[in-house]
């Protein structure tokens, strides 16, 4: 019998490596130390919860967890897909779905003090319904729990699952985040278990739904694309109603991940944001360290005022 810790990716485990260029001095970033992030840590090992923060490498998990917001990741800690850009675990999702994960997750929320909560999840396609389920019980138990509390979700594509977006709309999350990753042309190696399109109709069938729920989806950058076809996303994400748009430099996991192209400018960035406000976002976050749920309790603030102050234009 082995010894060896199981593989996070055995997919990838012997593919050959893939360098990445130098990270510049904007974009290091300083591990969890703090007694604010023990505390963190402590709370999702006593409540049997993970987080995307740590799952997925996240490099602004010191920040967060020091001022106590995390991203509650639901369904396990195993993806059933195999993104070429992702940390989060991958294989076949081993017992039963956690029926009290709902429950400790709100209790979390609550003794964490959270105004604003995010709410993601491993893609789980072994599910009937990919496991819009327990997206649903965990928005309803939260409500219950923390009713101050706004609720944002981060799904999934529900890729042949039915009705899974509309099924979570109707439980009414405050936000409804799904993320486009990277432009069209470069699905075929970086998100294959993915259809561009799909993600763009699933975003359009949540305003569908109910037009009331701010709609949120994010790209990450560095990976080959162009600028124009950055554009090209930003009019797709408008035609499909989206409401904040967050744009990221992608960060290679593993030497098995798919490298960096290389690293875009903070004036880059600077430069993407202010072309997608001038489309009509409500909101636009884009800096080198930007990822879905970084800030996502201020960005909401902002995010629900910005509304209230066209609606009075």
């Amino acid at each position: 019998m082995s010894d060896k810790a199981p593989l996070r990716h055995p997919e990838k485990a012997k593919k050959p490596d893939q360098i990445s260029p130098r990270k510049p001095a904007w974009i290091r970033v300083k591990a969890p130390t703090s007694e604010e992030a023990a505390e963190v840590r402590r709370l999702m090992r006593e409540k049997n919860l993970h987080t995307v923060c740590e799952e997925a490498a996240c490099p602004n998990i010191g920040e967060c967890w020091k001022h106590k917001h995390a991203t509650f990741m639901i369904l396990g800690d195993t993806c059933t897909r195999a993104c070429a850009f992702c940390n989060v675990k991958t294989g076949n999702p081993k017992g039963a779905i956690d029926l009290a994960e709902p429950e400790n997750l709100a209790e979390s929320v609550k003794a964490m003090g959270l105004k604003h909560v995010v709410i993601t999840s491993v893609d789980r396609d072994d599910l009937a319904d990919g496991g819009a389920f327990q997206f649903v019980a965990c928005i309803e138990k939260v409500r219950a729990a923390a009713p101050d509390c706004s609720i944002e979700v981060l799904t999934p594509d529900f890729r042949d699952k039915g009705d899974g977006p509309e099924v979570i709309a109707r439980a009414k999350p405050d936000v409804f985040n799904h993320n486009l990753e990277t432009v069209p042309r470069l699905y075929p190696g970086i998100r294959p278990g993915a259809r561009y399109f799909e993600s763009l109709r699933l975003l359009q069938r949540v305003k569908d739904a109910d037009p009331t729920i701010f709609t949120k989806s994010g790209i990450m950058v560095g990976l080959g694309e162009e600028r124009a076809e950055v554009l090209q996303v930003m009019d797709d994400m408008r035609s499909a109603g989206v409401d904040f748009m967050t744009i990221g430099q992608y960060l290679q996991p593993t030497l098995k991940h798919a490298a960096v192209v290389r690293f875009v400018t903070p004036e880059e960035f600077d430069d993407y944001r202010a072309v997608a406000r001038s489309k009509g976002f409500l909101m636009v976050a884009a800096t080198p360290l930007t990822r879905s749920s970084h800030h996502a309790d201020r960005d909401f603030a902002e995010l629900r005022a910005e509304r209230l102050r066209r609606m009075g234009d």
